[in-house]
C-alpha cells in the first residue's frame, strides 16, 4: 500500500503506529471475511484499506443524522475516553458502561430515550446495547475485533477495539470525517483536535 495514498484518511505509517490493524488470535464466523492475514505469532491482521473505507462509510452514515438522535456507547477504559470525546465533538449522547435494559423500549422508564442510530465501541462487551437497539430496528455501527459477534450489526468497522492508541485514532478520524460530512469543517486542517485528545490518560505511579 503506498505511503502517500491520497485516498486514505491517514498515512499507512500512522495507521500502523496506532496498531489499528492488529486483531486477536480468535476469529468468529462473521469476522472471518475481514481478516487480511495471520502474523507469525498467531495474531490476525485486518486490511488497512478496508478499515479506512469502513470509517469513511460510518462517518457518512453518522453525518446524516441529527446529533440528538445518536447514541455512542463504550464499556472498556480505553474506549470510554475515545468514545466520550467523539460524542462530545459531534454533539451525540454518550452512555458509559452497560446500557440499561428497556432504555430504548420501555416508555415508562425515566431514562427512556428514542435515538435513531447507535455507535458501539465493542460488539463483544456491549451486547446489551446491541440487543436493545435491535429490538427497535435501530441502525447499529460497531467497532468489531476478530473474536466479536456480528449479529444484528448494520455496519462493521473491523479494527483493534481494545488498544488505547487504536481506539483514539479511530474515533479521532470518525469525529473529523463526521464534521466534514456535515459541513462544519471543510479540510482536515480545520479540525482543532489531536489524536491525543481521544486517548485515555494513564496515571504513572509516583
Amino acid at each position: 500500500m503506498p505511503e502517500n495514498d491520497e485516498n486514505l484518511l491517514a498515512t499507512q505509517s500512522a495507521y500502523l503506529e496506532a496498531g489499528i490493524h492488529i486483531a486477536t488470535k480468535v476469529k468468529s464466523p462473521g469476522m472471518k471475511k475481514f481478516i487480511y492475514k495471520i502474523r507469525e505469532d498467531g495474531l490476525y491482521l485486518f486490511d488497512l484499506k478496508t478499515i479506512d473505507t469502513r470509517i469513511k462509510t460510518a462517518a457518512s452514515m453518522v453525518g446524516r443524522y441529527e446529533p440528538k438522535d445518536i447514541i455512542v456507547t463504550a464499556s472498556r477504559v480505553y474506549a470510554i475516553a475515545a468514545a466520550d470525546k467523539f460524542a462530545e465533538i459531534i454533539g451525540a449522547k454518550f452512555i458509559k458502561g452497560r446500557v440499561t435494559p428497556g432504555i430504548f423500549t420501555n416508555p415508562n422508564r425515566k431514562d427512556f430515550t428514542e435515538p435513531r442510530l447507535i455507535v458501539i465501541s465493542d460488539s463483544r462487551n456491549e451486547k446489551q446495547a446491541i440487543k436493545e437497539a435491535s429490538k427497535v430496528n435501530m441502525p447499529i455501527i460497531a467497532l468489531s475485533d476478530t473474536d466479536n459477534s456480528t449479529k444484528f450489526l448494520d455496519l462493521i468497522i473491523p479494527a483493534n477495539n481494545r488498544g488505547r492508541k487504536s481506539l483514539a485514532f479511530i474515533y479521532y478520524l470518525l469525529a473529523r470525517e463526521v464534521l466534514k460530512s456535515k459541513g462544519a469543517i471543510k479540510t482536515d486542517d480545520e479540525f482543532k483536535y489531536r489524536v491525543e485528545d481521544f486517548e485515555a490518560k494513564i496515571e504513572v505511579p509516583k
